[in-house]
């Protein structure tokens, strides 16, 4: 729940003029994410690795040219969401997801404390970056994007990549790819202007229609619920209303795009408020900005879907929701 003042009744006669702000602001700016963020020093974007393991992350995802903090970021999140205790049904344990087997061969020391502990993220993050170097060495010689073909052997192994020359026809493995490049996006800090989303306008437009509904805590606007939303109930049904499927809570919503900086939000883009400004998954509260400094919001039980200013101490951050950017994210972390 946010602390926010409420906008009198000036507030609905706001709504044509943010209609046109976002008609005009979504389609006109211009503007490119790089593609593929390359290797060397890449930026994290802000809060978007937990600030615990922010500093192993970019020391260690600059390990070889293969890979750098923002892909590193990718992978983790994938398999464990930052969750250093967490075990797959295969057997796969903590923040990294080494199955005993695999550790066993090619987990380190990374911490330099004379243990090799698979729970210990300090061993863990570094033993992953050891790992997709040593498959980057294997596949080296083959032709196509290195870090892709070091993708493609972590999912399906060295040996499958380098018979095929490059990243196997293997449904499983090309989506693994995919995944963890389109993630890879969202973790590093854009160096240059973002595009715009052309699903924005019609995911203001669904939330528009909702003003003036009673907040619900875990509402999804269902029949049953009387149509109420929470605040990232809202936001998911605004995309899901133009195609665009999100996670079911804020935190993971964060992740479903690049993260535009505070004077290039565009209408459209979801916005973040958390009361740690450096852990993404510490995230509680989401709207869709509207332009002018607002956005539309389902705030707290008691109140209604409303228009809110973003420029509060808790603001944490947006995302550019992108298509690719919302079918990367796990179903579950």
């Amino acid at each position: 729940m946010r602390k926010v003042w409420v906008i009198g009744g000036a507030a609905a006669g706001l709504g044509l003029s943010f209609v046109m702000l976002l008609v005009v602001g979504v389609y006109m700016v211009a503007g490119n994410l790089t593609n593929g963020v390359g290797a060397g020093s890449v930026g994290l974007a802000k809060g978007a690795v937990p600030a615990a393991y922010k500093s192993l992350v970019q020391q260690w995802g600059n390990l070889c040219s293969a890979i750098n903090p923002a892909l590193l970021a990718a992978q983790l999140y994938q398999e464990s969401g930052w969750d250093p205790n967490v075990v797959s049904p295969a057997d796969a344990r903590g923040i990294a997801q080494f199955i005993p087997s695999t550790w066993a061969s090619h987990g380190i020391d990374g911490n330099g404390d004379g243990k090799r502990d698979i729970w210990d993220p300090h061993d863990a993050i570094p033993s992953a970056a050891s790992y997709d170097c040593e498959l980057a060495k294997y596949v080296k010689d083959v032709p196509g994007d290195t870090s892709d073909n070091m993708l493609a052997a972590y999912n399906a192994g060295a040996y499958r990549v380098i018979r095929a020359g490059g990243v196997p026809a293997i449904r499983e493995t090309q989506n693994y790819v995919k995944t963890i490049r389109t993630l890879e996006e969202s973790f590093a800090a854009p160096v240059s202007r973002v595009d715009p989303s052309r699903q924005a306008a019609g995911a203001i437009a669904f939330a528009q229609k909702k003003l003036g509904t009673e907040y619900l805590w875990g509402g999804n606007g269902t029949a049953d619920q009387g149509g109420r939303f929470d605040c990232s109930g809202l936001t998911k049904a605004a995309y899901e209303s133009v195609g665009i499927t999100l996670p079911r809570v804020a935190n993971d919503q964060y992740n479903a795009g690049p993260h535009p900086p505070r004077d290039e939000l565009l209408p459209g883009d979801l916005v973040f408020f958390s009361d740690d400004l450096t852990d993404s998954r510490a995230i509680r509260h989401v709207g869709i900005y509207v332009g002018g400094g607002y956005m539309i919001d389902a705030p707290r039980t008691g109140a209604v879907i409303r228009f809110d200013p973003i420029d509060t101490p808790d603001y944490f951050g947006a995302t550019r929701v992108t298509e690719d950017g919302a079918k990367a994210l796990p179903t579950a972390v």
